[in-house]
């Protein structure tokens, strides 16, 4: 993030749970409670992640994602644009068609600021205890909930159709 502000010379607005909620989750079903059963991890996605960014996307009439149809089984339909009904929202996946070599030679081309965990072996990046890196001959998200069947695998932020 400080790469990005410092490169492109933009404010990040960052979202943050409610403190209550993870203390009443926490308290409830324990601290890794994400390896206990898909419920459980989707219960600590929605607290951590999806609750924010429902919050802050109240406010506005759309939100951009980088999105794209390769990434997963469970994002081959996704369209550049869409309707998020969950959200009441437009949604813009401008990179929706592009290919992991798309994106990264657009990255060396323009010098754009990336996570260098990607050069770790992190082709897919989420929460660490959620996150671990892939082998040259695995798909780019089986680091991300490796322990779930990979048709399934969404956190909840791009569930909503």
């Amino acid at each position: 993030m400080d790469a990005i502000r410092e490169r492109y010379g933009v404010a990040i607005e960052t979202c943050f749970p409610d403190k209550e909620r993870i203390k009443e989750v926490t308290e409830k079903h324990g601290w890794n409670l994400f390896y206990k059963s898909i419920d459980m991890r989707k219960l600590c996605c929605t607290v951590r992640k999806v609750e924010p960014l429902q919050a802050k996307l109240k406010e506005l009439d759309a939100w951009i994602c980088g999105l794209r149809q390769e990434q997963a089984v469970t994002r081959t339909a996704i369209k550049k644009i869409e309707f998020d009904r969950s959200n009441n929202l437009v949604k813009l996946n401008p990179l929706a068609s592009w290919t992991t070599e798309d994106v990264w030679e657009y990255i060396r081309k323009n010098n754009v600021p990336y996570n260098k965990l990607h050069d770790k072996g992190f082709p897919s990046i989420g929460c660490g205890p959620c996150t671990r890196e892939v082998g040259p001959d695995q798909d780019i998200r089986a680091g991300r909930w490796w322990w779930e069947d990979p048709d399934k695998k969404e956190c909840g932020l791009h569930c909503g159709k």
